[in-house]
């Protein structure tokens, strides 16, 4: 992509970022938007948790309106994927509409999971991420609807597959759009290096059909590779050149984001699932149906579980059965010459997107502060963001750190790279360095409590050991479980850790103290923290619960959270407005 190119999706991204602003808070007319709005969870209680904060944006009118929203939760019982997600949506939405169904346009946003890679968006999902753009400020749920705005009325009827942790920017040449109106699948593809091919799907495309290298093509696809080698993506042609491609050398690969899916075929995948009965694996809604299109697509990869996090024994019948009703089917690729693919599934990724990409925050128009008070005498660094907060005086926030719904007393200071969110700092309080910090309400003993959780913004909280007595290898803070539990004066056998003691980790450590109070939680965990970063001791409290953070979701209690977020957006409305 040329400097001219990259120039180009700036405006186009404001212009879906105008459309969008211009349908929240209306009702919709036919063929203006989505028809349907569909969001995955990946079970009952995050479903609660999504629907809640949705009717809590139509309420503020932060939506557009005369929409079907609905949230889906996973069947009880073995993960399904998001392949298996995806048909249990088709099964929801054909007994919801009927005959009604092949007249509408869904998107269907896959947003389940725990978000073991960025714990601030695990109680509250992903999708509700905020972003420090819009007025009311958008979350993930907006800027996804935004990236897509243009879409519902360039497709015929069908389904719109995405993710919940990424975003596609994209221009088009002067008269040109973005088009769903073939059978089969289509799909969006990016100019991207080999090496982010390793880690995402390729697409291997039809050599006799001319390539101009314009913003948009359309064009056909042989064959789809899941998390190929650089040898493969050699060996079957996938890999492209072009001298004037802006990437670190002439070599690329055009990767998988989103895909549509017309309405007969998701008939085909219905159908698929009145086949298989109830699911016990885990299917791909990308590896798993996308390899099994194309003329050269071939039945090798079912028994490929390379990529698998865990293998059930119906996975490769399961895979074979998907091959063989997809065999034939169409893919038909996008090709967006002219586009940024962004992933935000971890803290490193989250923080660096939202205060040092310079690119991004042009293309996107992120502020270093949204919907936030920050009071006078402040010194905050020029690559902070702040957004949904109320800062007071005399504060400091170091460059690369993000807080998010939180209120920071006076002459608080967060050190750089750092992540707040939802916390309640007391004046004076000092917040290292690479800390992830993040206040839970719980109910616990019948009673609402306060949890806040800390980690180092590098810990690996799905790092797993096969006992307690392993501890050491665990490591938070750069330093060894065993180690920070002498820092608080806290015996390494009275360490318990939730659920399956056969897979021990940060995530199911009870390490974080229970509080009644908002505020007092955060200062009982920021003094462990700051022991266990200055080497010094800071013994806990006699008689002090602890919980994990695999604890705290199982006890969230979802409607105090928002209550609190409510009430933290109508001080900052309040106070914006007196101001």
């Amino acid at each position: 992509m040329d400097q001219d190119s990259g120039q180009k999706l700036e405006p186009a991204t404001r212009e879906k970022l105008r459309k969008l602003n211009s349908l929240r808070g209306r009702e919709v007319q036919a063929g203006e938007f989505w028809d349907v709005v569909v969001v995955t969870a990946v079970d009952v209680s995050q479903r609660e948790a999504y629907e809640l904060q949705i009717r809590e944006k139509l309420r503020r009118k932060e939506l557009p309106l005369g929409v079907h929203y609905t949230v889906l939760s996973d069947p009880p019982g073995p993960k399904i994927g998001n392949g298996g997600s995806t048909l249990y949506a088709l099964q929801h939405l054909s007994d919801t509409f009927g005959k009604k169904l092949s007249k509408l346009r869904v998107i269907l946003i896959h947003a389940g999971g725990f978000s073991q890679r960025l714990p601030s968006a695990s109680a509250l999902g992903k999708i509700f991420m905020a972003f420090p753009l819009g007025d009311p400020i958008y979350q993930m749920l907006e800027l996804k609807l935004a990236m897509y705005v243009d879409f519902p009325s360039q497709m015929k009827p069908g389904i719109l597959i995405t993710c919940a942790d990424d975003i596609e920017l994209y221009s088009t040449g002067e008269g040109e759009s973005v088009r769903f109106d073939k059978p089969g699948f289509t799909a969006l593809a990016h100019p991207s290096p080999l090496t982010v091919g390793t880690t995402h799907g390729v697409f291997v495309l039809d050599r006799h059909e001319n390539c101009s290298y314009r913003e948009m093509e359309n064009t056909s696809c042989l064959r789809f590779l899941h998390k190929p080698s650089i040898d493969e993506m050699k060996d079957t042609g996938a890999v492209c050149k072009r001298e004037s491609i802006e990437l670190p050398d002439t070599e690329f690969v055009y990767t998988d984001s989103t895909y549509y899916v017309d309405f007969d075929t998701a008939i085909c995948l219905l159908n698929l699932l009145k086949e298989l009965g109830t699911l016990d694996c885990e299917i791909d809604a990308y590896g798993d149906f996308l390899q099994a299109l194309g003329p050269q697509a071939t039945i090798d990869y079912t028994d490929n579980t390379a990529n698998v996090t865990k293998q059930e024994n119906s996975l490769v019948h399961v895979r074979q059965k998907i091959f063989h009703l997809l065999k034939g089917t169409p893919l038909n690729v996008i090709l967006l010459n002219n586009s940024r693919f962004y992933h935000i599934g971890t803290t490193s990724e989250y923080l660096f997107h939202l205060t040092q990409d310079e690119a991004l925050r042009s293309q996107l128009g992120l502020l270093s502060s949204a919907f936030s008070v920050c009071q006078t005498n402040n010194n905050f660094s020029s690559r902070c963001c702040i957004m949904y907060s109320i800062v007071e005086a005399r504060c400091s926030v170091g460059a690369g750190s993000v807080v998010e719904y939180s209120t920071l007393g006076d002459g608080v200071s967060v050190g750089q790279d750092s992540i707040l969110s939802g916390c309640l700092v007391s004046p004076g309080v000092s917040v290292p360095e690479r800390a992830f910090m993040h206040s839970l309400c719980v109910n616990h003993q019948n009673q609402t409590k306060f949890v806040t959780v800390f980690f180092g913004i590098n810990d690996n909280l799905k790092r797993s050991v096969g006992a307690p007595r392993c501890m050491e290898e665990l490591k938070l803070f750069g330093l060894s479980l065993a180690e920070c539990l002498s820092h608080w004066e806290v015996e390494n056998e009275t360490l318990r850790f939730s659920g399956d003691t056969s897979s021990c980790s940060l995530w199911n450590a009870c390490l974080f103290p229970i509080s009644s109070d908002q505020r007092n939680s955060f200062l009982l965990s920021v003094k462990m923290l700051q022991a266990v970063v200055s080497g010094s001791t800071s013994p806990l409290p006699k008689a002090t619960q602890l919980l994990s953070m695999h604890e705290c979701l199982q006890l969230k209690n979802l409607e105090e959270m928002l209550k609190l977020r409510k009430t933290l957006h109508d001080n900052i409305t309040q106070r914006r407005f007196s101001n």
